[in-house]
């Protein structure tokens, strides 16, 4: 098999597999059976595109091939003929959009996403489904996430799509009354999706930059179809701010380089004015949510770059008020963290030691923001028992490294 064709077919599918999920999905109303489709037309790429060469449009001959498989599905179960008309009819479009100067399709994203937090759908499977139908996450990655196993993930996810078809739920952006609870599922799963794209710090450059682009470019979207939903913005403002620091995550060898730590001549000083034009545009809206609240934590540290300062006060404020609005693990150790910087490691210390333990134990942030605490505060034991939970809670080698490092430097 050619080289170059195994890396169109993965490189389509990294970045398509959502666009021709949500397309072929929001005309048959059916999430599993056309996951199958095109995943049966991705297999049919591997053996005919060597032969007779990559397409000028390897996206729409995967939609025409998936919706092809669609129909022949459908055909051979004897569905009602109500739905083979409907998967005949998007066949009739997906040649056409193929048979097009400009091959291309709607995309469908945002109204899957919408689908997928539809009230018929068990809540807790909201944001694992999106991930999966939406950007492609597998199941063994997202059972790492959400604390599950792989198997159990994969069960729930089949009955969610399950209930998708039976229940008949329509793919549409709900209407303004029906939006403040789905929105907050959808927000919540596209910034799971840019999280997931950010952690990619170990030999998948392209593949986590990938979904990162695709997490921004759904928040693009998002917002472009809700100008005044402040929420929308905050959270683009937020991904925008983290972006921005990208390349700064690394030093010139590739060792890993915390925040307070970074170069900021490497961060992207056009990322960040948009950022913070977005962030304004937010606060006009009188509307504060938690994703506004973690814009701003990251516009505080962002100032950085122009004062050379960090205003750990300011951020001890702005975590209070995301610890009231969504008193999460993730928030309340951050609110240590910087508790810590601002009032002392004792402080910090006395924040993190209000946690509960079955909630931390297997948090590695946690671990290492209190080995980080401990070794402030002389507690040199302690620190090295914390830095030593939190390297083998790390899934990143890079950050494992610098823990590693860290600890070795507390040994001397």
């Amino acid at each position: 098999m050619s080289a170059d064709v195994e890396r169109a077919a993965e490189r389509v599918a990294r970045q398509s597999y959502g666009k021709l999920v949500a397309f072929l999905t929001a005309r048959s109303g059916d999430v599993p059976a056309a996951e199958d489709a095109l995943s049966e037309a991705l297999a049919a790429a591997l053996r005919v595109w060597p032969a007779d060469g990559i397409p000028d449009s390897p996206e729409a001959w995967l939609l025409v091939a998936a919706r092809r498989n669609l129909y022949r599905a459908a055909r051979h179960a004897k569905v009602k003929a109500a739905a083979q008309d409907r998967i005949a009819m998007a066949f009739e479009e997906a040649q056409e959009s193929m048979n097009a100067d400009s091959p291309a399709f709607p995309d469908e994203r945002l109204k899957l996403l919408f689908a997928c937090t539809h009230p018929a759908i068990d809540r807790s499977m909201h944001t694992p489904l999106m991930l999966q139908t939406v950007l492609g996450i597998d199941a063994r990655t997202m059972a790492r996430a959400f604390i599950a196993s792989p198997e159990a993930m994969s069960q729930r996810l089949v009955r969610a799509k399950t209930k998708i078809r039976e229940a008949r739920v329509p793919f549409t952006v709900p209407e303004r009354s029906m939006l403040p609870e789905r929105l907050t599922g959808v927000l919540s799963a596209i910034y799971a999706a840019y999280g997931l794209g950010w952690d990619g710090l170990d030999g998948e450059a392209d593949k986590r930059g990938s979904l990162a682009q695709e997490a921004i470019w759904l928040g693009r979207a998002l917002l472009a179809i809700l100008p005044e939903e402040p929420e929308a913005a905050g959270l683009l403002s937020l991904m925008l701010y983290c972006e921005a620091r990208r390349d700064a995550r690394r030093d010139t060898v590739g060792r890993y380089v915390p925040l307070d730590e970074q170069d900021v001549a490497r961060w992207n000083a056009v990322m960040i004015s948009e950022a913070d034009d977005l962030l304004r545009q937010a606060g006009r809206c009188g509307r504060l949510g938690p994703f506004q609240c973690q814009a701003a934590i990251q516009s505080v540290h962002a100032e950085r770059r122009r004062s050379g300062i960090t205003d750990w006060t300011a951020l001890v404020t702005l975590y209070d008020a995301l610890v009231l609005m969504t008193p999460t693990t993730g928030a309340r150790v951050g609110r240590a963290t910087v508790i810590g910087r601002a009032q002392g490691a004792t402080a910090g210390l006395h924040q993190l030691n209000l946690l509960a333990e079955r909630d931390v134990a297997s948090y590695q942030p946690y671990w290492a923001v209190r080995a980080h605490l401990l070794s402030e505060t002389g507690d040199m034991p302690g620190a090295a028992s914390a830095y030593r939970t939190a390297i083998g809670l790390s899934d990143s080698s890079t950050v494992r490294e610098f823990l590693s490092a860290r600890l070795a430097a507390l040994m001397d």
